[in-house]
């Protein structure tokens, strides 16, 4: 059987390795999608460094915003057909091989339908960032004219910007800095809030305070600190995976009768809402591309911050 090229993590901690595999076969309820392209995400690093609180078996294939080509269908799938355009999200990657490989298998019901206004290489990142993002804007409670603060103008930042500009919040950009202000107010953020020279608490509050604060940059002390801008029924959204922990005290909680809340896009219509909504408004991710064979570079280029803002892996096809 002809060979594919695959990227796999053999241990927790391990390094990316390029592999030849065989081109796994599509089970029952299951298809084989050609990969085009696949986003590299903070996620991976589950697979990467080892899962904390998700069992992970090795060699995997990481990779969970994936876009490609049904290229076969499993016993009884009558659901798609061969050459539809698709995107695979979470869990891909995590609890079975995923993107970072010319073909990988999944089932049926991962699968969404990609238009075909909508590139390869933008759509990847919406399948995981835009999801993480919109979906817990549009479950935050915020209505349009409230102040929603995205912390963050990073690989989820960016995109929180351009979905809360569109879904008629007033929109305030938070980050530490001044380097991210141009971009954050041409990405839609009415207002830039630099962290490291003013206090952002009190700024929200000189504007009556947030309804929403998204937390998208994985800082702890710098999302603490950010409590007190919250206003009356006030709720700060954690969608960023923070390690250190986050200091709460309970007064400021009673106060303005505020809350924390941490938010994992869970709909199963996220995905395809995301897409469709992206579409309408004209979101589009920042991304810089990378071959299959760099992506340790990638990885470590998102893991650093030194992309603007989503790495994406794209595939030259081998021929069969």
């Amino acid at each position: 059987m002809t060979k594919m090229r695959a990227i796999q993590v053999s241990t927790p901690g391990g390094e990316f390795e390029l592999v030849q595999r065989e081109i796994p076969e599509p089970q029952e309820g299951q298809v084989r999608v050609q990969v085009l392209a696949c986003g590299v995400c903070h996620g991976d690093a589950i697979v990467k460094d080892g899962g904390s609180f998700i069992k992970i078996d090795y060699p995997r294939i990481p990779g969970h915003e994936v876009i490609g080509i049904v290229d076969k269908l499993g016993p009884n799938v009558s659901a798609h057909e061969i050459g539809q355009r698709v995107g695979v999200g979470w869990s891909a990657g995590i609890t079975y091989d995923g993107g970072f490989a010319d073909y990988m298998v999944t089932k049926v019901e991962e699968l969404i339908l990609i238009p075909d206004e909508l590139n390869d290489l933008e759509g990847a990142p919406l399948l995981c960032a835009g999801v993480t993002t919109f979906d817990a804007l549009r479950n935050s409670g915020a209505r349009p004219g409230d102040v929603v603060a995205i912390q963050g103008v990073g690989g989820l930042g960016h995109l929180a910007i351009q979905y809360a500009k569109r879904m008629g919040f007033k929109t305030i950009a938070l980050s530490r800095g001044t380097d991210k202000k141009e971009l954050a107010l041409k990405l839609g953020a009415q207002m830039f809030i630099d962290t490291q020279s003013t206090d952002s608490a009190q700024e929200l509050q000189k504007l009556g305070g947030a309804r929403v604060i998204l937390a998208t940059a994985p800082d702890n002390k710098a999302i603490s600190q950010l409590i007190n801008g919250l206003g009356f029924d006030g709720k700060l959204v954690i969608v960023a995976g923070v390690e250190g922990p986050i200091q709460v005290f309970g007064g400021q909680l009673l106060q303005g009768r505020r809350s924390v809340q941490g938010w994992v896009a869970s709909d199963p219509d996220a995905r395809k809402d995301t897409i469709n909504f992206s579409m309408l408004t004209d979101v589009h991710p920042m991304i810089e591309t990378f071959p299959l064979e760099q992506v340790a570079a990638a990885y470590e280029k998102m893991m650093n911050a030194k992309v603007r803002f989503r790495a994406v892996l794209t595939m030259v096809m081998p021929k069969k």
